[in-house]
């Protein structure tokens, strides 16, 4: 079975963190303006993704936020 991914929302700071399993010391890198993809030291595994000014980017008419994020499903 796949890992869980963990959502954690920092309101103070207007972050939304998502681990792909457990939280792990992580490169990051911007892919986009406020978007970071965390990946494995060496490996380049993806273990997480960050999203800055999370609520701040979702205001005003018709705002909508893509996040380039591509998944990989297996059968249980």
């Amino acid at each position: 079975m796949g890992e869980k991914m963990i959502f954690h929302y920092d309101q103070e700071g207007d972050v939304l963190d998502i681990s792909v399993g457990k939280p792990r010391a992580a490169v990051s890198t911007e892919v986009e303006d406020d978007f970071f993809v965390r990946r494995l030291p060496g490996k380049g595994q993806i273990i997480g993704f960050s999203l800055l000014n999370f609520t701040k980017s979702f205001r005003g008419k018709n705002k909508h936020r893509i996040v380039p994020v591509q998944g990989y499903f297996k059968s249980l």
